[in-house]
């Protein structure tokens, strides 16, 4: 690789991270209240579909040794 080939490359990762960073400071990032909200969103989704997804897997489970009980 030869000097002029380095010097390319570098500033081609130097204008990359100079991008990111550009980017970064166009984020908006949200209050420490709407954060909280979204966080305990987010929890209470997480805990029903949780629990529906356990409900489902109980009743799956009872039919599978309902249907194995009888088969017997």
């Amino acid at each position: 690789m030869s000097n002029q080939e380095a010097k390319a490359g570098d500033s081609k990762l130097v204008h990359f991270f100079k991008g990111v960073r550009a980017e970064f400071q166009k984020i908006l990032w949200p209050d420490r209240e709407t954060l909280l909200k979204q966080l305990v969103a987010v929890l209470c989704v997480t805990i029903v579909v949780g629990a529906l997804i356990a409900l489902i897997d109980f009743g799956a489970q009872n039919l599978i040794n309902f249907l194995i009980g009888i088969g017997s």
